[in-house]
């Protein structure tokens, strides 16, 4: 028997520019991931050279039945320098823009995600009160440019995550320890810019403490630099755990819940929507972070294999910020396609739960289109619906992809 999804209801995949677009070298993180003793598996170099090959790589997406493609544009190519916006930089984004509309595909554009123009970063970073009226400007700049062509917008990925980082961290007991490898590469980066000692922030190695109320200040501010240029849904994204107490871990896990996602949820009443982004659960102890059981299967990222989780998200961001709900991030790094399939039914099951509660869902994105650069971990974690070939940058579909994308054209799950 199968289940039909509501009319409307959006499909897609997604990917982040520094991730697949290849020579991103005025952000912060090109420079770290190039430094001899880089805390980086490997540098992200060309990419899948999505700068290149978008208008392919957007044609393969409709092909496979999906109609949203979701990806972020570079605020350290559009603004490599503080206050000099690139028209290059904003011209090739409307040509992406433009073979997105011109292929029938739904546009999400995320205006941060992760990386920062190396400026930014060199001068504290989020974790400095300017960089609230630093991302309003080049919203707005961006937004006059491209708005005419953005349906959607998110302005910042996962805006929480620097809190969640840190606050994990502290929770594992691995709070980055003064003179270890973090504080020496992040030093190590400040003299080779030029900057100062204990300034250089990049996001996702940053103080998440002091990051969070600008975080905070940054959407609301960019959020109405967005909706006052261009006519679109805006709303934000959150990296979302599904957080279970054992062992009376029930106040520590409300606790982890405040701190982490509660500041922000709060403040979001009356947006377009809230983007959530899940994985996996956690589990909260009396007053620590507990392994995975034993006998868990383990992702790529050493996350539990756990698909059920994005059905508890998606329940607690709907109702803790009143606003309509769209999955703007789910999937699992592995290298057995079959796990993928799996993983990806069993969310889906709970997203048909949450439909059938009468919850506000309006779309299930998954992450992420083509096996990318994770970050820290390099290549080596394959997310991807899509193998890229390093060598050729030939894409290949793999049977998830498929699977997937008839799903979406069918607009029903049996």
């Amino acid at each position: 028997m199968a289940f039909a999804f509501p009319k409307g209801f959006l499909w897609g995949t997604a990917t982040a520019a520094h991730q697949v677009e290849g020579g991103n070298t005025a952000s912060d993180l090109w420079l770290m991931e190039w430094m001899k003793d880089s805390i980086f598996t490997e540098p992200s170099a060309d990419a899948c050279d999505q700068y290149h090959r978008y208008d392919s790589d957007i044609a393969l997406l409709k092909g496979l039945g999906f109609g949203l493609y979701r990806f972020s544009i570079e605020w350290a190519r559009i603004e490599p320098e503080e206050g000099f916006f690139s028209k290059a930089a904003l011209d090739h984004y409307r040509r992406v823009l433009a073979s997105c509309h011109a292929q029938g595909v739904i546009p999400m554009v995320t205006f941060h995600h992760f990386t920062a123009p190396l400026w930014f970063s060199k001068d504290g970073g989020w974790e400095d009160k300017k960089s609230v009226d630093r991302f309003a400007r080049y919203c707005e700049k961006a937004a006059a440019a491209l708005g005419d062509l953005i349906p959607y917008a998110c302005t910042i990925n996962e805006a929480n995550i620097p809190q969640m980082i840190t606050t994990m961290r502290e929770l594992s007991g691995r709070a980055p320890r003064p003179g270890g490898r973090r504080e020496r590469a992040l030093a190590e980066a400040a003299r080779l810019c030029g900057g100062e000692p204990g300034r250089f922030a990049p996001y996702l190695s940053g103080d998440g403490n002091k990051a969070t109320p600008n975080l905070i200040a940054a959407h609301r501010k960019g959020y109405g630099a967005i909706k006052a240029k261009m006519d679109a849904q805006v709303g934000v994204t959150l990296s979302l755990t599904d957080y279970q107490a054992v062992h009376g871990g029930e106040k520590t896990r409300d606790r982890v819940h405040h701190t982490i996602n509660g500041k922000f949820l709060e403040t979001l009443k009356g947006d377009d929507f809230i983007g959530v982004q899940t994985y996996s659960r956690a589990l909260i102890g009396d007053g620590r972070v507990m392994p995975a059981p034993n006998d868990a299967e383990l992702t790529q990222m050493r996350y539990e294999f756990y698909p059920e989780a994005l059905e508890a998200c998606i329940r607690f961001a709907a109702k803790e910020s009143g606003c309509p709900a769209i999955v703007t991030e789910n999937g699992i790094g592995t290298e057995d396609d079959t796990r993928r399939m799996e993983y990806t039914r069993r969310a889906l099951n709970g997203v048909i739960n949450c439909l059938k509660d009468g919850i506000d869902l309006r779309g299930y994105t998954h992450w992420s289109m083509l096996d990318n650069y994770e970050w820290l971990e390099g290549y080596r974690p394959k997310f991807g619906l899509i193998e890229v070939d390093r060598p050729t940058q030939a894409r290949k579909p793999k049977p998830s992809a498929y699977w997937l994308g008839e799903i979406a054209k069918r607009n029903a799950l049996e």
